[in-house]
């Protein structure tokens, strides 16, 4: 393995250091979902019940010391349930922006190294064939297959290199597009639900 990133040239370099800053934003990224995994229906049918029972203040409580985004909104719009539906909205959709905000973070710096890393694949093909052609114009009609291997090595080994690492992390930046696809529209579901809920208690006093 030594030997074959040795082969590859100073462009393996970058493409290994992005491979690393790659894993760690992935690491990161499931680290953060395992945190504030829940199951959203249950939660969200415990907190419609006690709006219904009259006490928003209770759900507000309980959705103070649940860690998902979803329970953020909830408590933002439980916590102004006295304002009119239009400002319980306002309120809950800026929370809502700031919760899915944090669920992307680092995806856009992930998104980044997974387009530069066949870059610099590519650009180690090129370096690689320029330096086959270089030693096949210095040596003419007396080049050998050991003196373009050099050049030919690193054309392919960087290519490879830069699409293995990109490849991967190109599917599970789409798992987590996923992720943040689904809270979202968790929370613009649940979210209106709860508004409407809030509304007609409100109709009620």
């Amino acid at each position: 393995m030594e030997n074959l990133i040795f082969k590859g040239g100073w462009v393996m370099v970058p493409i290994i250091l992005g491979s690393i800053v790659a894993l760690a934003l992935v690491l990161e990224r499931f680290w953060f979902l395992w945190s504030i995994r829940l199951d959203v229906d249950s939660f969200a049918k415990k907190i419609f019940s006690l709006v219904k029972q009259g006490n928003p203040e209770g759900a507000a409580g309980i959705c103070a010391k649940v860690s998902h985004p979803l329970a953020e909104v909830f408590r933002v719009g439980l916590e102004n349930s006295d304002e009119e539906a239009s400002e319980i909205e306002r309120v809950m959709e800026r929370e809502g922006g700031r919760q899915i905000q944090q669920v992307e973070r680092n995806l856009n710096f992930l998104v980044v190294v997974i387009g530069v890393e066949p870059l610099l694949g590519f650009l180690g093909t090129i370096l690689g064939l320029i330096q086959a052609f270089m030693a096949w114009e210095r040596l003419s009609t007396s080049v050998t297959v050991s003196a373009l291997a050099a050049g030919i090595y690193q054309a392919m080994l960087t290519t490879a290199a830069g699409l293995i690492v990109a490849i991967p992390y190109f599917v599970i930046y789409h798992f987590f597009l996923g992720k943040v696809h689904a809270i979202s529209q968790d929370i613009n579901h649940y979210g209106d639900e709860l508004v409407s809920l809030l509304r007609k208690s409100r109709g009620r006093r």
